[in-house]
């Protein structure tokens, strides 16, 4: 049986017995595996419930969910109880979701820098860089990475290259570059090796550098049961509105280390103070590469656990999330495997937690094809 949803830092058990409402449309994926839509239908002891399909993107997206949504399917019965061997294949769809038409990667040209390949470029949005030919210069089939785009040789320190390329993506706008930020992300070969220069955070994935960042799972047990912290993200957001997320996320800027930034991160996302948050535990990484349109996204997640105190609640600072809901881990393992409600690589990086805590068994057919499918590409 699924324990009832526990909405505050004290079991007070709710029941809820709604029907949901709720609509999440936007304009359909551009690859194969983006055109998944999925019809949600499950069965309670009292009724059957019928979702309407729905697709999720990263912009455009219109989503009207209810925390009722969430406990209504996270309530209903499980496939384990009457097919194990299909209970893994809502999780591989959502693995799916975040590394779309890699069909696609032959439309890229290698960028190249310092003889090191760096990222990525849509053969069309290197048309816009052609203006630029005192950053950019495209050598024809030189070398071993054949056509490629590099940085004009005169660009030869990080400050130099951080400043023309930030002049271009400025040029270049929202019409090209939508979301800019005024973040600057590291442009590297790989985690450990020195940063060529940095690079706005919205132009990242038109680049296709990978792009590192940090995702903490913030669980308690009560009575023997793990609970996970879930966020639902704010209706303004720009990227995924509405949606539901992690308790501590955010991407890894230039100049910060991994566990400084989740402390910042969570003083800001959910007001967990440094004296906390100095416990969260490094425990594995995640990455994926997904194509749409001219974006390639090569993420590399470093996972992080912490686990709160009960009385802890959290507090929302910098107005990224509405609300915050207390939920045990095997329902929101229910919601993922049958929904798209969760932002796309939040779900992944449960999966991750998943596993590493035990909920998804040797048992189920397909477990190391899943396990595997959670690093996808280079994640140096």
């Amino acid at each position: 049986m699924i324990r009832t949803i526990v909405c505050a830092h004290k079991m007070t058990g709710v029941t809820h017995m709604f029907a949901p409402t709720f609509s999440c449309y936007n304009k359909p994926f551009s690859s194969p595996l983006s055109s998944f839509t999925t019809s949600h239908s499950f069965s309670s002891s009292s009724t059957n419930h019928t979702f309407p399909s729905f697709s999720i993107s990263a912009t455009g997206t219109t989503c009207t969910l209810t925390w009722d949504d969430v406990f209504r399917i996270s309530q209903s019965e499980t496939v384990t109880e009457h097919d194990p061997s299909s209970y893994l294949q809502g999780f591989f769809h959502k693995i799916q979701l975040c590394n779309r038409a890699s069909d696609k990667q032959s439309e890229f040209v290698p960028f190249i820098v310092e003889g090191r390949d760096v990222g990525f470029i849509h053969n069309r949005f290197v048309e816009h860089l052609r203006g630029f030919d005192d950053v950019f210069v495209f050598p024809e089939g030189e070398g071993p990475f054949g056509y490629h785009v590099t940085l004009h040789p005169l660009l030869k320190t990080a400050e130099e290259r951080t400043s023309a390329v930030g002049y271009v993506v400025k040029q270049l706008g929202e019409e090209h570059i939508p979301g800019i930020r005024n973040e600057l992300y590291p442009v590297k070969s790989s985690f450990s090796a020195p940063a060529f220069f940095s690079l706005e955070r919205a132009a990242a994935p038109y680049f296709g550098i990978k792009a590192y960042g940090i995702h903490m799972s913030g669980y308690v047990e009560l009575n023997g049961q793990k609970h996970l912290w879930i966020g639902k993200r704010s209706p303004t957001k720009s990227t995924y509105p509405g949606m539901l997320d992690h308790l501590v996320a955010g991407g890894l800027p230039h100049g910060i280390g991994c566990l400084e930034n989740v402390i910042k991160e969570c003083e800001e996302e959910a007001g967990i103070p440094r004296s906390i948050s100095i416990k969260a535990n490094s425990v594995s990484v995640v990455s994926y590469k997904d194509i749409e349109g001219y974006r390639y996204k090569r993420d590399v997640l470093f996972c992080y656990d912490l686990m709160l105190p009960e009385s802890f609640v959290p507090n929302n600072i910098d107005g990224e999330v509405e609300s915050f809901k207390l939920i045990p881990v095997e329902q929101v393992a229910e919601v993922i495997r049958k929904t798209q409600f969760f932002k796309p690589n939040c779900a992944i990086v449960i999966i991750d937690f998943l596993f590493r805590h035990g909920y998804i068994s040797l048992e189920n057919d397909g477990y190391l094809d899943l396990l595997r499918s959670l690093r996808i590409g280079d994640w140096s």
